[in-house]
């Protein structure tokens, strides 16, 4: 009796971290080009081994404050999660689970996350409460975000800045980031997001049923999710290609790299139960990671080294440079 009790016991604390979605802290490797660009265009830190110390505690305290928002995101969708093909078998949705311990698990998260924050620097900190808003505001009525099309990608996907934020905070406290790379990585995360919400609404393969599961499904089609990631596409790389050409135009090289990805991309949604609609599960796709690998290849030897020939290209687009 005891055994099997035990056994409940350890089931129930199970799904309460399944809720937190632990598997997903990958996703906040999303904080690294923000910490890389400071470093390349800022500055280097002097002290590595307290530079390593921030780090850790950043990366953590992001991946915390996100699974507070995954808390109350599991919590708030269940009673929409029981009309999707898969989700209807998450914890929340199947399991007898406790709105208070629900809540003590958001507060311990939000608790430990900022903790750690404090661990790097002020705007740090100011950063992690955005993103921790965020959460709030796409999840909880009556604004809700999730439930309005196109604002629902649009205000999900600014997680991806304040992400980029987040590292380059890390390294510089006092400096912002070109505003034409935070848009750009901004307007990269709505293109990801709104071909997950492509995957997810093929998938379902019923506008009634689609609708039933996310409120914004019933103002979208097929067209107009397909049609939204190749605008948010085309916003990005064109102020990612600003960017650029301001501060390193020798990255122009590896452009075409970048195209193919978002082309690829799109070519997984494609896929039946695509990998899209689960970015965490995205490591498996070997390709997807060639492509990764071979662009941060390229940035890598783009950085350190200078194509005379651009200086050409400089002249003629007038592009003040540090070199």
């Amino acid at each position: 009796m005891n055994k099997q009790k035990n056994s409940e016991e350890t089931s129930q604390i199970k799904n309460y971290i399944k809720i937190a979605r632990p598997d997903h802290w990958i996703k906040n490797v999303f904080i690294m080009p923000g910490l890389v660009l400071a470093l390349i265009l800022i500055e280097t830190p002097q002290d590595w081994g307290n530079f390593a110390i921030k780090l850790i505690a950043g990366f953590f305290a992001t991946c915390f404050i996100a699974s507070a928002n995954y808390v109350i995101n599991e919590w708030l969708d269940a009673e929409f999660d029981k009309y999707h093909p898969t989700k209807k078998y998450r914890p929340v949705v199947s399991q007898n689970m406790k709105f208070s311990l629900v809540m003590v698990e958001y507060a311990v998260c939000i608790v430990i996350g900022a903790v750690l924050s404090f661990a790097v620097n002020i705007p740090f900190v100011m950063t992690e409460l955005w993103l921790l808003i965020m959460g709030v505001l796409y999840n909880v009525k009556p604004i809700r975000t999730k439930d309005v099309a196109y604002l629902d990608v649009l205000s999900e996907s600014i997680n991806n800045m304040i992400r980029l934020l987040l590292g380059w905070f890390i390294v510089c406290e006092d400096v912002y980031p070109p505003s034409s790379i935070l848009v750009g990585y901004w307007m990269a995360g709505a293109f990801l997001m709104a071909v997950k919400r492509y995957a997810e609404y093929r998938m379902i393969g019923n506008p009634e049923l689609a609708g039933s599961y996310r409120k914004s499904f019933s103002k979208y089609t097929e067209e107009s999710l397909l049609c939204s990631s190749f605008f948010y596409a085309l916003c990005a790389t064109f102020l990612i290609g600003i960017f650029l050409l301001k501060y390193r135009i020798e990255y122009i090289v590896a452009m075409p790299v970048l195209f193919l990805l978002f082309c690829y991309y799109l070519y997984i949604a494609h896929k039946p139960d695509s990998a899209a609609q689960k970015p965490e599960k995205l490591f498996r796709e070997k390709k997807l990671m060639l492509l990764v690998t071979v662009l941060v290849v390229f940035f890598a030897v783009l950085t350190l080294v200078d194509i005379p020939i651009m200086e050409m290209w400089e002249t003629a687009f007038f592009i003040p440079t540090g070199r």
